[in-house]
């Protein structure tokens, strides 16, 4: 599957907005650990590797992605391959006797809201960072991204988001410290 997804930068109004214009999923807290490959510079590759730790409502999802390079200039558009983890810190110690080592966390706070089928808006906010908005959905083929980032990029124009951002939270955190790898 690919993930096609756009992301902006955000504030308390347009949070109010998606608020009141979607319908409520529910909040969950994410700590992402993004690991460095022992061999290959993702950050050069516009590649990454994360073990997510979700809650909400009282439970845990864990899940180990990886993302693969953005196929296109406008969006967060690559493919990514997920799996789900019944002991997310047994596959951390994996990884890193591989040679895997912890690049950076990434906490935020995430509200989810359903605005039609296979269409989500997320409200994040991100430690060190503030606050965002996702909206995102899956293809199959390639040759749908274009007319769906339109599609998406419409919503997100329409709920006040005049700026937009293609780094990820990971590479937004790694240039706030000062340090541009992953």
């Amino acid at each position: 599957m690919i993930e096609v997804e756009l992301k902006g930068y955000a504030d308390d109004e347009i949070f109010n907005r998606v608020r009141r214009r979607y319908e409520f999923l529910r909040r969950e807290l994410h700590e992402d650990v993004y690991y460095r490959h022992p061999c290959r510079d993702f950050s050069k590759t516009d590649e990454a590797l994360r073990i997510r730790v979700k809650r909400f409502d009282g439970h845990f999802e864990a899940f180990m992605t990886y993302k693969g390079p953005k196929l296109d200039e406008e969006s967060k558009t690559r493919e990514e391959i997920e799996v789900e983890l019944t002991e997310p810190d047994v596959h951390a110690r994996i990884l890193k006797k591989l040679g895997f080592t912890e690049v950076l966390r990434v906490v935020k706070r995430r509200e989810k809201y359903f605005v039609e089928k296979g269409v989500v808006v997320t409200l994040d906010d991100i430690e060190g960072l503030g606050k965002f908005i996702e909206i995102e959905s899956l293809v199959e083929d390639e040759s749908e991204v274009p007319e769906l980032v339109e599609k998406l990029r419409s919503v997100l124009l329409s709920l006040g988001v005049r700026r937009f951002e293609r780094r990820s939270y990971l590479e937004l955190l790694l240039r706030e410290a000062g340090n541009g790898k992953a």
